[in-house]
């Protein structure tokens, strides 16, 4: 089967990207919804800057390819270490932050 090349645009005020650095998960039987957030240190309130809403399929495919990207960023510049380790709290819709 032939690779499929994408066209893709990226308009400028995409590509400057969005800081965040909290993600809340919530998800129903047919949608994962992730909302990104950024915090400020001392400051309990935070604005949601981004929702991305996929299908579950969609999801697990995002999922395999953070974990390949991971690995291989890893295997470059050595293991990325968590300084939040422990459980993950849960939040609404079985969601959780990450």
């Amino acid at each position: 089967m032939p690779e499929q090349k994408l066209d893709i645009n990226l308009p400028e005020d995409v590509a400057k990207g969005t800081y965040s650095n909290l993600a809340i998960i919530s998800h129903s039987n047919s949608e994962f919804i992730v909302d990104f957030v950024a915090m400020l240190p001392g400051i309990q309130k935070g604005n949601v800057n981004s929702r991305i809403i996929m299908t579950p399929q969609n999801t697990k495919r995002l999922l395999m390819a953070l974990s390949e990207n991971i690995s291989k960023y890893e295997e470059q510049f050595g293991v990325i270490v968590d300084q939040q380790q422990g459980p993950i709290p849960p939040m609404m819709n079985g969601g959780a932050l990450a």
